[in-house]
């Protein structure tokens, strides 16, 4: 059983950092594993990733900008709802007062 190496979780900021140096090549993999902790094979799996979808990063708008988009009309749409329930509330207390 192997007790030297356990699955940790790391950021994507860390994955991107890490695939960077491997991409640059002043390093070895080898080396690159033992500073880092890690095993090669996320070393290879984050470089092929950072290779395959880092166009994704100059693309016109970038994803998470859209999912906030989303996130903002679905806020809008219940700030509206909210005012309009608001309105009502106030005109039909302001009558029984």
């Amino acid at each position: 059983m192997r007790t030297g190496m356990r699955k940790k979780p790391h950021s994507a900021e860390y994955k991107f950092k890490v695939a960077i140096e491997a991409i640059r090549g002043e390093k070895t993999t080898a080396e690159l594993c033992h500073e880092y902790g890690i095993t090669s094979s996320q070393l290879f799996m984050w470089k092929k990733a950072l290779l395959a979808h880092g166009s994704q990063i100059f693309a016109k708008g970038t994803p998470t900008q859209s999912i906030h988009e989303g996130e903002v009309d679905k806020l809008h749409a219940t700030i509206g709802r909210l005012k309009v329930e608001n309105d009502f509330l106030s005109k039909v207390l302001g009558k029984s007062r």
